[in-house]
């Protein structure tokens, strides 16, 4: 079987295409995220699930934004946030109370893996807090 000259030229070059092509678009892709301190949430979580949580969970669930629980970084005149703060005591009450919502789901509702954020979870932030900072009952 005898190839011509000009098909081989073409396939080579559709080749070394494909292939620079697809080195390019994996050299820029951004790096994973690394997220820092994080006690409850998998440390390997992705940027969407994360993000997905914080907003459906804790934004919407409580009714809050996020420096309800982050603070400021030190020596920034904007409103950029340290996320891997531990300053504010809600941060904590958050943790405190992600660890309340697995125990119960695990515990008393059978899931046998739950997650912050999966919609298997039955008890949720929503449960108790609909939409408020503070459920009925707590400080104000």
């Amino acid at each position: 079987m005898k190839i011509d000259k000009k098909v081989f030229v073409i396939i080579t070059l559709c080749a070394a295409v494909t292939i620079i092509t697809t080195a390019a678009k994996t050299a820029t892709r951004p790096p994973d995220e690394h997220y820092t301190n994080l006690q409850v949430l998998p440390k390997d979580i992705s940027a969407k699930d994360l993000n997905k949580i914080m907003v459906d969970e804790f934004e919407d669930g409580l009714g809050v934004a996020c420096n309800f629980c982050h603070t400021q970084k030190s020596g920034t005149d904007n409103l950029e946030l340290d996320f891997a703060a531990d300053t504010k005591p809600e941060k904590q009450i958050a943790r405190a109370m992600m660890r309340m919502t697995l125990g119960l789901n695990k515990k008393y509702l059978k899931i046998k893996h739950p997650l912050i954020g999966s919609p298997e979870m039955i008890v949720t932030c929503e449960t108790c807090h609909r939409g408020e900072a503070f459920p009925e009952g707590g400080p104000k």
